[in-house]
């Protein structure tokens, strides 16, 4: 697979970027604005694909203003199952009827856990991790104290993640439903997604796989691992935007078997009747509740579109080397300078970011945004290098690492 089938090592960011064959994708991204120089954060929000702006009038003078209401019988209806259908097809291995568009991941993932833990009221037990994203962990301290549910508690290392030997420690004939994420999004840990819903299954319990930091960047096997429940973002890896609509993913043979807590006129079998009674509609619709955000939803077209093109294999291939060359880097140009890799060193445990470490990071992110080298902070002193496959380049990375070096240098570390 031309140059980039050799070790980053071998070769020189130039070098690198000049072999890239998802190079060209480049162009289709808004470029370094507002004095950007290093763009090291598109697993938080990814940049503006250069088309969503004409897309954007576009709808708003033909679509909305032209068609007006006429438009939700012509197409609006269908657009978040429609979208679901490519979403499924494009990057999470999933056939069609399965996802749907709509809401924020915290309501999806709120919708899900008390779907999963409402169906089956003998299994009093969720287990979760404590390196979990917060929302998830939050939602999920919700409703165990809604619904009088014990959490069973996972304490994974804080550089990795959850493995299945350790998931195997606290599954019983209690446990309703796992909830992980398959990207861990502190230490950009990459779960065994295949192995660990098979185990959960085994102890009859559901699992939902929280995919937002490998949505986009992972090549997703939902249909073939036989996953129960997904839900994630699309601002990330997908670049749909700031507070673009979030989907999940039920699978087939479940859905009559579940019911949403929020019902809403949108997830009914007939919203037009009006009707006195709630009855859900067949099918993933069931999982919809209001409006569908269809102008949020329109960016998000053309990120799938250029997936497509690419190749989810072959973005992830790209994303090995990124990481790999990030994490030669760490070593040659900051481990002297007293920084720690927080992430996986095999690329196989590895999503398409890696965070590094250093006591010092704090202050350290701030002055590199005054530079134009965005990455972000998380504390209590790490510091994440976002790399998106189709946008960022080599040549862009190694400036982010030696802009890290510099400031380290001169603060006297």
């Amino acid at each position: 697979m031309s140059e980039l089938s050799r070790t980053p090592r071998e070769l020189d960011a130039g070098e690198l970027d000049a072999a890239d064959p998802l190079g060209r994708f480049r162009r289709h991204f808004a470029g370094a604005e507002d004095g950007v120089v290093a763009y090291l954060d598109g697993n938080s929000l990814g940049r503006p694909v250069i088309g969503a702006s004409d897309r954007l009038t576009e709808f708003v003078n033909e679509v909305w203003s032209g068609r007006l209401i006429r438009a939700w019988d012509e197409s609006w209806m269908d657009e978040p199952t429609v979208l679901g259908d490519r979403l499924g097809e494009v990057v999470l291995g999933a056939g069609r009827g399965q996802t749907v568009i709509g809401d924020s991941t915290s309501v999806l993932l709120y919708k899900l856990i008390r779907a999963a833990v409402d169906a089956d009221p003998s299994r009093t037990e969720i287990v979760v991790d404590r390196e979990n994203f917060p929302t998830d962990r939050f939602i999920l301290q919700g409703i165990a104290a809604e619904r009088g549910l014990t959490l069973r508690w996972l304490e994974p290392d804080r550089t990795g993640g959850v493995r299945p030997a350790e998931l195997a420690e606290v599954l019983t004939d209690r446990t309703a439903l796992v909830v992980l994420s398959h990207v861990a999004y502190r230490s950009g840990f990459l779960a065994d997604a295949a192995a660990i819903t098979t185990m959960a299954h085994r102890a009859g319990a559901l699992i939902l796989w929280d995919v937002c930091h490998s949505v986009g960047s992972v090549p997703l096997r939902l249909d073939d691992w036989q996953v129960d429940l997904a839900v994630g973002c699309t601002y990330k890896y997908l670049n749909g935007g700031p507070g673009s609509p979030a989907f999940c993913y039920v699978r087939a043979d479940l859905q009559s078997r579940l019911q949403q807590p929020i019902w809403g006129w949108m997830g009914a079998d007939d919203p037009f009747a009006m009707g006195p009674d709630y009855r859900p509609a067949d099918g993933i619709r069931r999982f919809l509740t209001g409006t569908p955000p269809i102008v949020a939803m329109q960016p998000l077209k053309l990120m799938l579109e250029l997936i497509a093109d690419a190749g989810i294999d072959a973005i992830r291939a790209k994303s090995i080397v990124l990481t790999e060359y990030a994490v030669e880097l760490v070593d040659e140009r900051l481990a002297s300078l007293g920084v720690t890799l927080a992430s996986p060193r095999d690329p196989d445990c590895r999503g398409s970011h890696v965070t590094i470490e250093h006591p010092r990071f704090r202050e350290v992110c701030a002055q590199l945004w005054q530079r134009g080298v965005i990455p972000d902070f998380r504390a209590p002193n790490g510091i994440r290098i976002g790399l998106s496959p189709l946008s960022t380049s080599f040549a862009e990375l190694e400036l982010g690492i030696d802009a890290i070096r510099t400031v380290l240098r001169d603060a006297g570390a």
